[in-house]
């Protein structure tokens, strides 16, 4: 087996549009969170709370009314939790069946038409909210739809696409697209909102989405054997490597895939990572607005920091895992354990940390970097694992790993909220330690249940075993 070099072949072209794809949707999921601090009109969104006077205030600056073009809505805070959380209940629902027919019709398309009707959605956001709220949460919701069949269609693709020792390597290019995603599209909408409107965040981001799509279209395809321009070795490399991992049968084994314990294993670590990524996502910036008194959206620069830590860490801990197993012969699955114990008990110790340090705020957003930063050795750990255990189902397998683990975004920021009423230290660590003891059980469960090997369901020949 004749490694293929990796500069400008077909599989790392796909792994570099499908990064773009990802920091796209990231961009368009996130840009909403922004863009509502401008779209609210500002006595509306004050809690009836009081912000607890545990530390001194950090900014000095008075905000100077910049452009004040764009309109304001007067949406209380429930609404505006409504507003936010609307995106969830669209992406839960094209999970599984994003799977499914990723595996019938080819990820291509599905991820391409996912992007493609996500950017569309964000460029009529505007006008939703225009119409009322209603409206919005619709599109909101819609846009859910379009991106939940994002990650299986991907997953879906890689297992046509991805050499099993090459793995960690190109998931973690393709999915830390949206690390960046988030990371890029915080501080930029707060620009654009600061120097334009609030309507060009989503007019902007919607049209760069489209343009992507016709890239993917006319760049992608589904698998190395309908590839225009492949060379014919790589072509070979990428076959033979994958000749006893995938199935033929066209009949999905719904049976043993429920009842796979490896596949919980990864249910398991993918809903308690999730509760912990959502909640920070959702909550940082009012945790640092209200405990610690300091403004994250003047500094859009903090509230990315974490997430372009955890871009770096993805990036490089795809490399380091496919080291470990290529060259050090480590077995698939200890790296795919390690690295989740890593990934999950890391950010659950600093972000205890995080609940007792007072008033320090340099030192809190340290400790919160850290604690995302350190998640990022999970794309590496049980987020690619579907590809290990079922190739050929590994997009049905995300579909549902990803339907519970998206759960959290639903559940996770509301209690939070509901346990913070009175924003003392003491609340925020209790939500805190919550979000730290489901990590810890979630590493724990996935390092006792995890396989790394491919599934005796999974192949060919299953069901000629079992008559």
């Amino acid at each position: 087996l004749v490694s293929v070099p990796a500069c400008c072949s077909a599989r790392y072209n796909l792994a570099l549009l499908a990064f773009f794809g990802f920091f796209l949707l990231y961009a368009l999921r996130v840009n909403l969170s922004v863009a509502l601090v401008d779209m609210v009109e500002p006595n509306t969104s004050l809690p009836k709370n009081t912000t607890s006077n545990v530390c001194p205030e950090h900014s000095s600056t008075i905000n100077v009314p910049r452009n004040t073009t764009g309109e304001k809505y007067s949406w209380d805070a429930d609404t505006q939790g409504w507003i936010l959380g609307s995106f969830f209940y669209g992406y839960i629902i094209t999970q599984i069946p994003g799977g499914y027919l990723a595996s019938k019709i080819g990820g291509k398309l599905l991820l391409g038409f996912g992007v493609f009707s996500t950017s569309v959605f964000t460029l009529l956001t505007p006008l939703a909210a225009n119409m009322g709220v209603g409206y919005l949460i619709a599109v909101r919701a819609l846009e859910g739809l379009g991106e939940g069949v994002t990650f299986p269609a991907m997953h879906s693709m890689w297992s046509s696409w991805a050499p099993p020792l090459e793995r960690s390597k190109l998931l973690s290019i393709s999915y830390a697209g949206a690390q960046l995603g988030t990371v890029v599209s915080l501080p930029l909408s707060g620009l654009i909102c600061y120097y334009m409107n609030w309507v060009y965040v989503f007019y902007i981001f919607g049209a760069l989405g489209v343009l992507w799509f016709f890239f993917w279209i006319w760049l992608v395809s589904d698998t190395p054997e309908t590839h225009r321009s492949i060379s014919h070795a790589e072509r070979e490399y990428i076959l033979s490597s994958l000749k006893d991992q995938l199935s033929t049968q066209k009949s999905v084994p719904w049976r043993p895939i429920l009842v796979s314990l490896p596949l919980w294993a990864i249910v398991v670590a993918h809903f308690s990572y999730n509760w912990t990524f959502y909640t920070l996502l959702t909550l940082l910036p009012t945790y640092m607005k209200e405990i610690l008194r300091f403004d994250a959206q003047e500094n859009g620069f903090l509230s990315a920091l974490p997430y372009f830590g955890c871009w770096l860490c993805i990036i490089l801990s795809g490399q380091i895992a496919d080291y470990l197993r290529e060259k050090q012969n480590m077995s698939t699955v200890c790296v795919r354990r390690c690295f989740t114990l890593i990934g999950m008990i890391g950010p659950a110790v600093f972000l205890v940390a995080a609940g007792f340090i007072g008033c320090n705020y340099a030192l809190a957003v340290a400790f919160v970097t850290i604690s995302t930063t350190l998640g990022g050795f999970c794309t590496s750990g049980y987020s690619i694992n579907h590809l290990d255990i079922a190739p050929s189902y590994a997009g049905i397998l995300l579909g549902i790993t990803n339907s519970f683990a998206t759960i959290p975004g639903m559940v996770g920021p509301v209690i939070a909220k509901n346990l913070t009423h009175n924003n003392t230290v003491g609340e925020w660590q209790t939500v805190f330690y919550i979000a730290a003891s489901i990590n810890l059980f979630g590493a724990i469960f996935f390092a006792l249940f995890a396989s790394g090997e491919v599934q005796d369901w999974a192949v060919s020949g299953y069901h000629l075993h079992r008559n």
